[in-house]
């Protein structure tokens, strides 16, 4: 009777948890099925941003050029009318008839003042840096939140994480570290005045003379310092080239002081 009892209750004890396995099942189906949904629409809204920001620039893009060709195409007009009349000035000179030449002269002679010039306004060549600034400022921002949060995200019950890495090896060689390499360019916004930025700010040497850069609450007022434009997350290889006699080279926080010299 033991024996038939135990085994009565162990019986309903593999009911109990094949119920719980298709429990299981169930929920990590709808939870894939809710994420899958979710995703799709964080990707559509990012779809439409990129497609936003694409269209505004586009947009911009094309009041400029016209601005600047409507203005360009005065300026040849303007350019070719006072061609002519120095032609004809010319030619006026070697007329012997002084009376026609003083009958003539003043006609010729006179110049309307242009209007073009002075509506000339030469803009800096990085036109839509701001763009790419605000665009990197909110890759940076979505980084900091998907690295802050998506530790959280794991199955309370089962305490089973969302992601699950394996290690690899450390690497040994270069041609295994440059599995993680990352390209590097230095923000105009925070380089110390003492520095110049060249080859697509991706080159920084100290200059003598102090630059004329925009004030802006990012840029290092202390050491001759730059930060770069992308953040660094997980595993990440650069390499750097430097000529001179030192050169300093660290990973710090973005919100590291730009005042000091530490």
């Amino acid at each position: 009777m033991k024996i038939s009892q135990r085994i009565q209750d162990r019986e309903e004890d593999v009911k109990l948890l094949q119920q719980e396995v298709e429990a299981i099942n169930g929920s990590a189906d709808k939870a894939v099925e809710h994420s899958e949904k979710i995703f799709t629409q964080l990707i559509r809204l990012m779809e439409e941003r990129r497609s936003d920001v694409k269209q505004q620039v586009r947009s911009q893009q094309e009041t400029e050029v016209s601005r600047v060709k409507e203005l360009q195409e005065k300026l040849e007009q303007e350019i070719t009318e006072l061609k002519r009349k120095d032609a004809e000035l010319k030619k006026l000179s070697h007329t012997e008839d002084h009376n026609q030449f003083l009958h003539n002269y003043p006609s010729l002679s006179a110049l309307s003042e242009s209007t073009h010039s002075s509506s000339i306004k030469i803009r800096p060549l990085k036109y839509f840096e701001d763009v790419t600034a605000a665009v990197s400022e909110l890759r940076d921002k979505l980084q900091d939140v998907l690295r802050e949060t998506w530790t959280n995200i794991s199955l309370t019950e089962t305490q089973v994480d969302v992601l699950l890495s394996n290690p690899q090896p450390e690497p040994k060689t270069r041609a295994g570290f440059l599995k993680y390499s990352c390209e590097i360019t230095l923000d105009p916004n925070t380089v110390n005045t003492w520095l110049l930025l060249s080859e697509g700010n991706r080159k920084a040497r100290n200059v003598e003379d102090k630059q004329s850069y925009s004030r802006h609450p990012d840029r290092f007022i202390g050491w001759e310092q730059v930060l770069s434009r992308e953040s660094l997350t997980g595993r990440c290889y650069w390499e750097v080239e430097w000529r001179g006699e030192d050169s300093s080279v660290a990973v710090a926080y973005k919100d590291i002081s730009r005042a000091g010299t530490h």
